[in-house]
């Protein structure tokens, strides 16, 4: 049985327990994740609004030795865009395949209400994760970066 731990503005992680979640999403996510600093940045997001705004993390194992982690935002929004943003999740290298992932995002669905949206790159072997649970690809995303 997996022991979820659950963080958000109502019960937030520690400056330091952000840098150990961070290590942990840079390292796991490798070549589909984001700098350290933009990690940080989600999840002092998530840790941020009392009112239910921010998001909340979801971690596996203790911080010192992490099982999985994932980082979800909310919006705010509904109706024209999803309620939540699921923007970091990773499961360690040593426990892939053992249906951690799949738990983890079950146990996030009975957390929060509203839809939520991801995204994942085409060549990610966590993509037939999402689509086994329903998740679909409405819309071709394109960004001006400037």
């Amino acid at each position: 049985m997996n022991n979820f731990q659950v963080f958000s503005s109502h019960n937030p992680l520690s400056m330091a327990q952000r840098e150990l979640v961070a290590d942990f999403l840079v390292e796991e996510l490798a070549e589909f994740g984001d700098p350290k600093e933009a990690v940080l940045k989600c999840l002092n997001f998530a840790m941020a609004d009392p009112s239910g705004l921010g998001g909340l993390v979801i971690l596996v194992g203790d911080f010192s030795n992490l099982d999985g982690a994932l980082v979800l935002n909310k919006t705010g929004m509904s109706e024209y865009i999803p309620e939540n943003i699921l923007v970091y999740f990773a499961v360690s290298k040593d426990k892939r395949g053992q249906g951690l992932g799949k738990a983890m995002l079950d146990f996030l669905l009975g957390q929060i209400e509203g839809s939520i949206a991801l995204h994942v790159e085409p060549n990610n072997p966590a993509k037939a994760l999402y689509e086994r649970l329903g998740f679909t690809n409405k819309y071709l995303e394109m960004r001006l970066t400037r």
